[in-house]
């Protein structure tokens, strides 16, 4: 009770010294009961810091006064590295929606992405296991290779994307030869396999099949890629911008508006808002520099975002890609006597080794699941668009931060008794400067001597991400720049939605991965054969994946959510939307 009645008198008399001190002036507090109280409760430092009652106050340095003072020189400086502490916490309040934001949805994507390349390995491998069991082994090697250089391209590393869709048919070639164009009792050498691969660009076995996923895989990859990167850096900005390092002026100037009115037992009073507003866009002026090229950051992914819907989005390309290789095969198949002569005129007649490859070996015992199809329309397209839709309300987040902080957080009402950094007055009467750093040359309050640094660079980023997203700079990916030849257009004319014949994206019926399951009375898909089907499997807390094994032999100790049917080369695809999936109960 004695500790809620002083309090209750401490409030009282903030009020009657606040009230007095708008009227007329600064009062010469009576007591520094309510100062040590607080200074108590916010754990400043220890409480013999805090006098009892006023003393001269010449031995501080920010908070000087000519009345008696509340305050000693150890309090004021845990007062000015608490009002540090004070702005560096209001800063981290302000952007921790937008942050979140940010890492929740570049989580989901990147876990969407390295789903979905698992998906479209399955599918490939599931290809070689239904269609070709006697090469599937060597084949689902080189299919677990490619997809491997995929991931690792998609999140970042520095490979070729074109030369890894070649090295995979390069790779495959042999295995082909061996099965199909030219098969035996017994696989080729590994050094006639070696010669065939060097052979493989020149002999072209698979037509332009190749060609197209060079083009596909490059147009869908490097967006994708680019738009995490983008989101990181995002993340990064608004790190680096909690965390701003306040020079000795603008920390000065903090102590001043949040305790100066401390020492004078004015512990209740708020700085007025043009007093706030100077001080903080003064100590924000280089974050306030930030403003214009966020703005270009958020339209620049808006941009991309949109883009990247079509026949070159990252879905459709991976899960399709099945169908391309199957062409490759099949083209193959047809022109294999023409190729034979033709291998044989560049590596010689096939040189073969005493024993044989294993074929592909089927898990029989796999449960399937019941899986129903979803009437929601979300894609990883219309995630995108939402995602970028909530983060449009942040464009302005640099440019109005200061204003925010003042109004939302830090400075009084308007009309009502207000700290202007001498005294408790009625209005602030100094000019108000505007954002940024050439502003701050009027300032009354801040000084304000230059760039940040860090800030600099932190926009240099900026600037850079936002030509990448903008398609306007990838040197090491001419190949697979985004930007049609002389369109000069923006983001949204750089990748075409349009598909060619080359594409093999045509409305041909020729299996094409579709989004939605049709499911028959039974509750499983039409034509599915559960002893025909590739399982990949995703572990008990949904974090990753398994697809490795021996040819196609699974496994059945994690939840199976995806099924195929390769009866006349007709799949079935449980479509992604950010991890979750179309999955109901066990049969």
């Amino acid at each position: 009770m004695g500790g809620k009645s002083l309090s209750i008198g401490v409030l009282r008399l903030g009020i009657v010294l606040l009230g007095a001190a708008a009227a007329g002036g600064a009062v010469p507090p009576q007591s520094c009961q309510a100062v040590r109280e607080v200074f108590q409760l916010r754990q400043l430092g220890p409480l013999r810091d805090a006098p009892e009652s006023p003393r001269a106050g010449a031995d501080l340095q920010v908070c000087a006064s000519k009345n008696p003072t509340c305050c000693t020189r150890k309090m004021e400086e845990r007062y000015q590295a608490a009002a540090k502490q004070d702005i560096e916490q209001v800063l981290q309040t302000s952007s921790a929606a937008l942050k979140f934001l940010i890492s929740r949805n570049a989580a989901a994507f990147q876990e969407t992405f390295e789903m979905l390349i698992r998906l479209a390995e399955n599918y490939t491998s599931t290809l070689f296991c239904k269609a070709y069991r006697n090469m599937a082994a060597e084949a689902t090697a080189r299919v677990q290779e490619f997809f491997t250089d995929v991931g690792l391209f998609v999140f970042g590393t520095d490979i070729s994307t074109e030369e890894s869709v070649n090295r995979f048919f390069d790779t495959l070639f042999p295995v082909i030869y061996n099965h199909v164009i030219n098969p035996g009792l017994t696989d080729i050498s590994m050094e006639y396999a070696e010669c065939l691969q060097m052979a493989r660009r020149d002999i072209k076995p698979f037509g332009n099949v190749p060609k197209k996923a060079i083009r596909q895989m490059g147009r869908s990859l490097l967006p994708s890629r680019t738009f995490l990167q983008a989101l990181n850096l995002g993340i990064e900005v608004i790190n680096t911008t909690d965390h701003l390092h306040f020079s000795k002026d603008c920390s000065r100037a903090l102590l001043r508006m949040q305790y100066c009115p401390h020492c004078q037992g004015l512990t209740l009073s708020k700085p007025c808002m043009g007093y706030c507003l100077n001080i903080i866009r003064g100590c924000l002026a280089n974050i306030a520099e930030v403003d214009l090229h966020w703005r270009g950051y958020i339209q620049s992914l808006e941009e991309l975002s949109s883009a990247m819907s079509g026949t070159y989005d990252i879905e459709h390309v991976l899960l399709n890609f099945h169908l391309l290789v199957n062409d490759a095969l099949l083209q193959a198949r047809v022109n294999g006597p023409e190729l034979s002569e033709q291998v044989n005129k560049v590596c010689g007649p096939p040189v073969r080794k005493p024993t044989q490859s294993p074929g592909c070996s089927l898990d029989q015992n796999n449960q399937g699941l019941k899986i129903f199809s979803r009437d929601s329309k979300e894609t990883l397209s219309s995630r995108r668009k939402e995602f970028i839709s909530q983060l449009q309300l942040y464009r302005a987040f640099y440019g109005g931060l200061a204003d925010h902080l003042c109004s939302n957080e830090l400075a009084a009402a308007d009309g009502l008794p207000c700290w202007n950094g001498e005294d408790v007055v009625r209005s602030y009467t100094h000019r108000v400067v505007g954002s940024g750093i050439k502003a701050q040359s009027a300032n009354p309050e801040v000084k304000v001597k230059g760039t940040d640094p860090v800030i600099s660079q932190i926009i240099d980023k900026l600037k850079h991400v936002i030509q990448l997203l903008q398609g306007k700079s990838f040197p090491k990916y001419e190949k697979w720049d985004l930007r049609q030849t002389g369109s000069g257009g923006g983001v949204d004319e750089q990748i075409s939605g349009d598909c060619d014949d080359e594409d093999g994206c045509g409305g041909s019926g020729s299996g094409e991965v579709k989004t939605v399951l049709k499911m028959t009375d039974s509750g499983m898909p039409d034509k599915m054969n559960l002893s025909d089907v590739k399982q990949i499997h995703q572990t008990k807390d949904g974090s990753t994946l398994d697809t490795t094994g021996a040819g196609c032999t699974t496994t059945a100790d994690y939840m199976t959510f995806m099924l195929i049917s390769l009866d006349s080369v007709q799949y079935v695809h449980v479509s992604l939307f950010l991890g979750t999936l179309d999955i109901g109960t066990a049969l």
